[in-house]
């Protein structure tokens, strides 16, 4: 039986896929709210094809507890924040799930680490917890890095379809996990060691952060000197070897705006780069606050409460507002005293913030200016009702005149 532990964005679409291979699954979660609506047979958020697989697997007997079981494999899906003061790794939610795995767990028992890591976490903080506990490591217990690697809004193709990486300090250990994982993996499965699968991840996500600051850079230079930095790119683009990604309104989820400060928190003296990066990311709300400033004094606007901003999912077309550029950007506007501002996200069916409207329409007739922040489809569909409107594309999705770009 597999212990699926935490489920949010990575567990609970892991512990289905599992469940639908035909595998024994307990899910766990301390949040009984969660748990009784998962027991239900609700889901508690949207994905494209996980009401199907989560029904299969409802069917193949999974099961939702806020009890850890007594199983030989644990799955931990929990959050690793960083503490913002020093940009090191919060371990605490993984420390207090593996402290609850080796109160139930049977001897011999693999602990399987999905949550993102800074390298070398493993080691300081999870070992020395099961030790001080009295457990031999490699017999009473086996600890295993399987680093997750999907992404909201395609996160049933990608499991299926992503290659994993397997990290164990006891290569027969990591032969065993990459066996259980290829019941629904269809690529490649890397077989390393532990510090090897903690630095992959992180330097994954820190590579494409760098990548996006680059275009944001490129964006702000462009609009010093009046150029058309998405024409610069595209032809940039045509040579073989480039291949610049598009600018945006900052960088948000779990896993691009977090993991590169694991490491500008472990090796300070050597990121220069990778900390750029992170503060190009970081300054684009507040960009996109002064290019709202432009527009309004261009037009002779002074009132902050009708501009309205669209989207607050961090990418387009998800439910998931974790470090969500628009609600960074509402921060910014609350240090400014800026407040008023309308909010509205097709996806987002519950209040999160003030001034949020649930329909799109009443959301348009309280506003002047439009803000796109978020690329849904649903915008997209929709060009013929903000026609009327000034209107501050960030995802460059629009090509009619008249509509300000980054």
């Amino acid at each position: 039986m597999i212990n699926v532990i935490g489920l949010g964005y990575i567990g609970l679409p892991t512990a289905v896929m599992f469940a639908k291979s035909g595998l024994e699954v307990i899910g766990t979660d301390y949040d009984k709210n969660l748990v009784d609506l998962l027991s239900q047979g609700k889901l508690t958020f949207e994905e494209e094809g996980l009401k199907e697989l989560f029904n299969e697997a409802i069917s193949n007997g999974i099961k939702f507890t806020t009890e850890y079981q007594k199983t030989d494999i644990n799955i931990i899906a929990v959050p690793t924040p960083y503490i913002n003061s020093s940009k090191k790794i919060d371990p605490k939610y993984v420390i207090a799930a593996v402290n609850t795995v080796l109160d139930v767990c049977e001897k011999g028992a693999i602990i399987i680490i999905e949550s993102t890591l800074s390298p070398g976490s493993i080691d300081s903080f999870v070992k020395p917890e099961i030790q001080k506990r009295g457990f031999v490591l490699g017999s009473d217990v086996h600890l295993v890095h399987a680093p997750e690697r999907i992404i909201p809004g395609n996160m049933i193709y990608e499991l299926e379809h992503n290659s994993r990486t397997i990290g164990a300090d006891e290569p027969e250990v990591g032969e065993k996990i990459k066996k259980l994982y290829s019941s629904f993996c269809k690529s490649e499965i890397v077989v390393t060691d532990i510090r090897s699968a903690e630095m992959s991840k992180v330097v994954e996500n820190t590579y494409r952060d760098v990548n996006i600051a680059f275009a944001n850079e490129l964006a702000k230079i462009c609009r010093t000197d009046h150029m058309d930095v998405y024409e610069i790119i595209r032809i940039a683009n045509m040579h073989p070897r480039v291949n610049i990604l598009q600018p945006g309104p900052g960088v948000g989820g779990h896993c691009i705006s977090v993991d590169p400060w694991f490491l500008v928190g472990d090796y300070p003296d050597l990121t220069n780069l990778i900390l750029t990066a992170r503060k190009i990311n970081d300054s684009m709300p507040t960009y996109v606050l002064g290019r709202i400033r432009d527009i309004m004094r261009e037009h002779n606007k002074t009132d902050i409460s009708k501009v309205g901003l669209y989207g607050l999912a961090y990418k387009e077309n998800v439910d998931d507002t974790r470090e969500s550029p628009t609600l960074q950007l509402l921060e910014r506007m609350d240090e400014h005293l800026a407040f008023g501002v309308k909010v509205y996200d097709p996806f987002i069916k519950k209040k999160i913030v003030a001034h949020q409207f649930m329909n799109f329409e009443d959301f348009l007739n309280e506003i002047e200016i439009l803000v796109i922040m978020t690329a849904h489809d649903h915008i997209k569909n929709n060009t013929d009702l903000i026609k009327d409107k000034l209107v501050l594309d960030t995802k460059n999705i629009y090509g009619f005149d008249g509509a300000y770009k980054l």
